[in-house]
């Protein structure tokens, strides 16, 4: 095969100035982090990065927070070596999902009890979000693998406000 045909055939664009800026409508990341301590650092600084790429640097603190604190809640919860972190922008909300490892348990009031001690490590997030107007809340994965999905939904205008509120300014 002649190295022209390969070439047509699998197109690579260099041309950079085509692409147009990130926007909102664009933002969608997965990554996977260790389950140790220092994930919670690593998510929040990634949010940050992430929402001021994408101009929703208005939302930051908000996001920023809620991240943080969904991933030292799957850090203290993980079965097993990583989590997962879900960002995206849907419809005017930033959604955010966190997976770990630990799997519902079997037996109703040890799942009850384990809930009851997810929720309490959760009571921070909660109030962020509610005080967003957003959602969130967390249940059994039905990714492969199992484990726990917890997730945060922030409205970009209550999240904006946050950070007012936040400082006495609201």
């Amino acid at each position: 095969m002649c190295a022209s045909l390969a070439v047509s055939a699998c197109p690579i664009s260099t041309d950079l100035t085509k692409a147009p800026p990130p926007g909102p409508d664009t933002l969608t990341y997965g990554f996977t982090l260790p389950a140790e301590a220092v994930s919670s650092r690593v998510a929040r600084a990634t949010t940050r990065v992430v929402l001021q790429t994408h101009g929703l640097e208005e939302m930051a603190d908000a996001a920023v927070q809620v991240v943080g604190e969904l991933t030292a809640c799957a850090f203290r919860f993980a079965a097993d070596a990583s989590v997962y972190v879900s960002l995206r922008w849907w419809e005017g909300e930033l959604q955010v999902v966190l997976y770990d490892g630990h799997r519902r348990h079997v037996h109703p009031r040890l799942a009850a009890a384990c809930d009851e001690r997810r929720g309490d490590a959760l009571r921070v997030l909660g109030c962020v979000v509610e005080g967003c107007g957003g959602e969130w809340g967390f249940g059994e994965a039905r990714e492969p693998g199992g484990g726990t999905r917890m997730w945060a939904v922030l409205p970009w205008a209550g999240a904006r406000k946050f950070e007012g509120v936040r400082a006495g300014r609201g």
